[in-house]
């Protein structure tokens, strides 16, 4: 007999490291260590085991109201969805806010009966904050101006699958104190990880956001050290991380930090104080020229295409485990 088909399991929730999740996806700081974890390693089982997961979710609808335009985001989601067997709706926002013609309240009332999920890609994290208040359904939030807690989480799969134990692995961020790079200091301090951050003064992360990674850090074992020069940062790094310069909605601020930034570009020279295997990371789209340049961003050390791809499996895990998704996976026998 076929020994991989005489005992199954049920995968869920319970299955995964402390038995942990949460009813929203508004901040990193809500799923904490345990539900970190337990996206990276269910993202690992669907990468490898798609088939396994196709009518997880079948019967499910999603719906997205994005705020701002996207690529990955919106494809990653809508892809993932449909291939756990539910339904993804768009709504194109980019034109005016989310509560521009009513109430959030009432928007939200209105969505939780109609679908099962809510993704919100916005300016403000009070429109993600709120719905997830109204709505009696799950919000995930795919990007605000305070985080991006599914390109953090993909970022960190991603250094998973290269390195291996990542509590073993030195991230180095470099740029602007922004989502990104919030939502990579909380997921760093989740996983028992090491950061470094080097921003220009006056654009470090927000206070609140290092507090509380720092608190989590106590318990996790992770490392968080800030610099303001780029160098110190990245000496010995694994990983070297950037973001744009001025964000979505900081459109005006182009010209002043066009001449404050250069300094901390990823070029060939920063690249070569890191370690001799250092990888290279951005979460796209990328200013080539600005932040990094073709040389660093072609190379055959950056990894900007994996992360592109893991978005969609983390984001495939994250709708899993927030819609109560069930399948029974196949398990070795103990008499195999």
């Amino acid at each position: 007999m076929n020994s991989q088909l005489q005992n199954r399991t049920p995968v869920g929730p319970q299955t995964f490291p402390g038995a942990f999740w949460c009813p929203d996806l508004i901040s990193t700081r809500d799923l904490g260590p345990q539900g970190v974890e337990a996206v990276l390693h269910l993202a690992e089982l669907m990468k490898s085991r798609p088939s396994v997961f196709q009518r997880a979710l079948a019967g499910k609808q999603m719906v997205m109201f994005f705020e701002k335009p996207s690529l990955r985001t919106r494809l990653t989601f809508e892809a993932g969805m449909t291939s756990l067997g539910g339904s993804a709706i768009f709504v194109d926002q980019t034109n005016g806010r989310l509560d521009a013609r009513e109430k959030l309240s009432d928007i939200a009332h209105n969505l939780e009966r109609w679908v099962d999920v809510i993704v919100l890609r916005t300016f403000a994290q009070e429109t993600i904050d709120d719905m997830a208040q109204f709505a009696s359904i799950p919000v995930i939030n795919a990007l605000s101006d305070l985080e991006h807690p599914c390109q953090a989480l993909a970022d960190y799969f991603t250094l998973q699958e290269r390195f291996g134990d990542l509590r073993r692995v030195r991230l180095a961020y470099v740029g602007d104190g922004n989502n990104v790079a919030h939502s990579l200091l909380l997921t760093c301090a989740c996983l028992g990880s090491s950061i470094r951050i080097a921003t220009p003064e006056g654009y470090a992360p927000k206070d609140d956001i290092v507090a509380d990674a720092i608190e989590i850090a106590k318990q996790t074992g992770a490392r968080i050290d800030l610099f303001t020069d780029p160098r110190t940062a990245v000496a010995g790094a694994d990983a070297i991380y950037t973001d744009a310069w001025a964000s979505m909605g900081q459109e005006h601020e182009e010209a002043q930090r066009s001449s404050i930034f250069p300094p901390y570009q990823v070029n060939r020279k920063l690249m070569a104080k890191a370690a001799p295997h250092a990888v290279f990371m951005h979460c796209l789209p990328a200013h080539r020229g600005e932040e990094v340049t073709d040389e660093v961003m072609d190379s055959d050390s950056s990894l900007i295409f994996e992360q592109a791809e893991n978005r969609l499996h983390v984001q495939k895990a994250i709708l899993y485990l927030l819609l109560g998704g069930a399948v029974r996976l196949p398990i070795r026998s103990a008499h195999a």
